[in-house]
């Protein structure tokens, strides 16, 4: 990862993540809601990385696979509650 080099559509290429995964798993269960949410991240991240969106079109299945992979592993918390 390289790092933000242009914000330009990282807001449409979220939502892309997220629609383009339901409408591959064919379904809308919690379960594929919560890929579609780490496939979301994964495309946004790739859309800050360059100018325009040269970075999203050279993105190749695998990589975005290991970055949805890390994301995974990066994200498991124990939630704590903002009451106090």
């Amino acid at each position: 990862m390289t790092g933000l080099q242009d914000p330009t559509g990282a807001g449409d290429s979220f939502a892309g993540g997220f629609l383009g995964w339901l409408a591959r798993a064919g379904r809308v269960d919690a379960d594929s809601r919560r890929q579609a949410m780490a496939y979301r991240a994964a495309m946004a991240s790739l859309a800050i990385e360059a100018f325009s969106p040269a970075r999203l079109i050279a993105a190749q299945p695998t990589e975005i696979a290991d970055r949805v992979s890390t994301l995974h592993r990066m994200v498991e918390f124990r939630l704590e509650s903002f009451s106090k």
